[in-house]
């Protein structure tokens, strides 16, 4: 895994959406998808995706920030998901991880799980899908 933060900074919006396998109300972004695919972290959308489901504090929370730490020695991680405001809502630590990040973070808001900088357009990409999909249901 060659996974940097460089080519991550590249992302501002998403032109698909990419629905989760395990939760299908939640969705990710372009950016999401080549940080799971290069740092082969598929398993991090799945922890995000699958905490919404079954994770009751999450539920009322519009806004989710996701931060995963990787220990570089033992190759442990704490993921932490706060409100934005630094009121955590979840920690888990992960015993093995691969990542080859130190750390990285993930927004969860609308359902999707995007990177920071993907967020700002994020609405508008999500608006533009929904209406696509009503006006094709009504021809």
């Amino acid at each position: 895994m060659t996974l940097t933060l460089a080519p991550l900074q590249q992302f501002t919006g998403s032109e698909t959406i990419y629905r989760h396998a395990l939760n299908n109300k939640v969705v990710y972004t372009d950016g999401v998808r080549y940080l799971a695919r290069e740092g082969g972290a598929y398993w991090l959308i799945d922890e995000i995706a699958l905490a919404q489901r079954f994770n009751r504090k999450l539920s009322s929370e519009a806004f989710q920030v996701w931060t995963l730490t990787v220990n570089n020695e033992d190759h442990s991680g704490i993921l932490i998901c706060d409100d934005g405001n630094g009121t955590v809502l979840v920690r888990k630590r992960i015993p093995f991880t691969d990542f080859p990040l130190q750390k990285i973070k993930l927004y969860f808001t609308n359902n999707t799980i995007c990177l920071p900088r993907e967020t700002p357009s994020l609405l508008a990409t999500v608006l533009s899908l929904t209406r696509r999909r009503h006006n094709d249901r009504k021809h």
